[in-house]
């Protein structure tokens, strides 16, 4: 998969990414608006273990954030199960030398374009952290809407902190473009 996003290329994720990934991802500030299921420190080890883990999945739900041929960032979707096999939970991180140049607004756009279209998802969720108003600023851009605060509902880094669960519907996705129609 490839989608040009303008500042950055979505793509699958290839052998020899995880070269790169250990500069990119063995950040502090990056590590702490994401699960503990994202390690830090984040080595060589870790960038070698995901790259076996995307690569050729039997669905493909996970994509580099690749800017100047080089993947920087990761954004993916976690399929629901069951009753909720047709949403998802958006996730996404970029290295910290690459924020505030508009390159998560226009891959969550894409992203959610793609889950709408070619994955027929009927909705797209995500819980930033309640500090991480960059994450919450790039949702709202890209028309997602808050539907509620989670008190208390994250441990990070020993502390206690609230998330927000935001989401955005393929109803409103459909209206959203045939209003640009």
């Amino acid at each position: 998969m490839k989608i040009d996003c303008g500042p950055c290329v979505i793509r699958s994720w290839q052998y020899g990414d995880e070269d790169h990934l250990p500069r990119h991802a063995n950040n502090q500030a990056v590590w702490l608006t994401l699960r503990d299921s994202f390690p830090h420190p984040y080595t060589m080890v870790d960038a070698q273990r995901w790259i076996q883990f995307v690569v050729d999945p039997e669905r493909e739900t996970d994509f580099a954030i690749d800017v100047n041929g080089e993947a920087v960032g990761n954004i993916g979707l976690r399929i629901g199960e069951d009753v909720e096999q047709h949403s998802a939970e958006l996730w996404y991180w970029l290295g910290q030398a690459y924020w505030g140049r508009g390159i998560v607004s226009a891959a969550v756009k894409a992203i959610t374009e793609y889950a709408f279209e070619q994955m027929r998802l009927t909705r797209l969720y995500a819980k930033p952290m309640a500090h991480n108003t960059a994450s919450i600023k790039v949702l709202e851009k890209a028309g997602y809407r808050q539907e509620g605060l989670l008190r208390g509902s994250v441990v990070k880094n020993g502390v206690l902190i609230d998330s927000f669960l935001y989401a955005y519907l393929v109803s409103d996705w459909l209206a959203d473009t045939t209003e640009l129609v």
